[in-house]
């Protein structure tokens, strides 16, 4: 699939939850920026504001299969990846399926399950497969984990340590729509029969591996290499950060960056690009010095600085 037959297929989901969810079209691009750059994402918000509509209406319209696991401090590893279970008519262990079999995979409020639990997700994020008893099972292809977490509630929950929030390339929030969005909302709810809105089916598994391909043809020159490399290296310099975008991020940055470039129909990328995917892949990643976080310092803030300081190349038009 080429690109500009990838930017349609993104629009054409894009549409369709619109259709059904009322969230700011940026929302929506993150979740798409980090399924088209090969990654996951993470959805920090309040409860009530969508999330797991969102994640469901997504596999809906990407025509995967969809699979959601509610996390508990009561969750196990096993119930996520799945166990052996023993099968007295054949006399012999079999494999049994944990829910992140699927495409689509929601793992809601993740920070309420314990470290061992959210550990058992990173071998998934990272290389689509599991390990059980010494056992290696391929996960379904295309494989996009959507997590959220709740910013509120801080009582009973296991905050993401750090190198698993550096396995998502997106994090972004939904946030409360305006007095319209709200309004608008209403008026569809009194419109249908049922609670929630529903999603049609816009791709098939095949055409969604097609459109995670497309970035792969995205021309980069070298000035925007260096620009890339340059934001995240001087995150790890500004003395409000305690630790940096690690080379990890620097690479998450160039993907979101060339997915974006995708969806606005180009085959090649821009310093807009970069700065339009730097909040959503790079924030998460810092860690701030405790003087930072007593001052009530915001991430973003700091990677505005520093997008700010860094110095912008001059980019051709590569098709002119």
């Amino acid at each position: 699939m080429d690109v500009s037959e990838a930017s349609a297929a993104g629009s054409d989901v894009l549409s369709a939850l619109r259709r059904a969810i009322i969230a700011d079209d940026e929302f929506f691009e993150d979740v798409l920026l980090g399924l088209l750059s090969g990654g996951h994402v993470l959805i920090e918000d309040v409860p009530g504001t969508g999330k797991t509509l969102t994640a469901r209406s997504f596999a809906t319209a990407l025509g995967l299969s969809f699979s959601r696991v509610q996390f508990t401090p009561d969750l196990l590893p096993s119930d996520v990846t799945g166990t052996n279970v023993y099968d007295e008519g054949a006399g012999e262990f079999e494999f049994s399926e944990g829910p992140v079999f699927a495409n689509v995979v929601l793992a809601d409020e993740i920070n309420r399950a314990p470290p061992k639990t959210q550990a058992a997700l990173l071998e998934a994020m990272e290389e689509e497969q599991v390990t059980v008893d010494g056992e290696t099972y391929e996960l379904p292809s295309p494989f996009f984990l959507i997590a959220t977490q709740n910013p509120v509630e801080q009582e009973g929950n296991f905050p993401l340590p750090e190198a698993q929030l550096d396995r998502f390339n997106v994090k972004t929030s939904m946030g409360y729509p305006d007095l319209a969005g709200e309004v608008e909302l209403l008026r569809r709810r009194a419109g249908r029969d049922e609670q929630d809105p529903s999603v049609g089916r816009v791709l098939d598994e095949e055409r969604v591996v097609g459109v995670r391909d497309a970035p792969e043809s995205v021309h980069v020159e070298d000035d925007l290499l260096e620009y890339m490399a340059a934001v995240a290296r001087a995150t790890r310099s500004d003395r409000r950060v305690e630790v940096g975008v690690s080379p990890r991020g620097t690479q998450r940055l160039f993907e979101a960056a060339r997915a974006a470039a995708v969806l606005a129909d180009r085959t090649f990328l821009t310093p807009d690009d970069v700065k339009r995917v730097a909040q959503p892949a790079l924030a998460h990643r810092l860690v701030l010095t405790p003087d930072a976080r007593v001052d009530d310092v915001a991430k973003a803030d700091v990677l505005s600085a520093v997008l700010e300081r860094v110095e912008v190349p001059t980019v051709q038009d590569v098709e002119a």
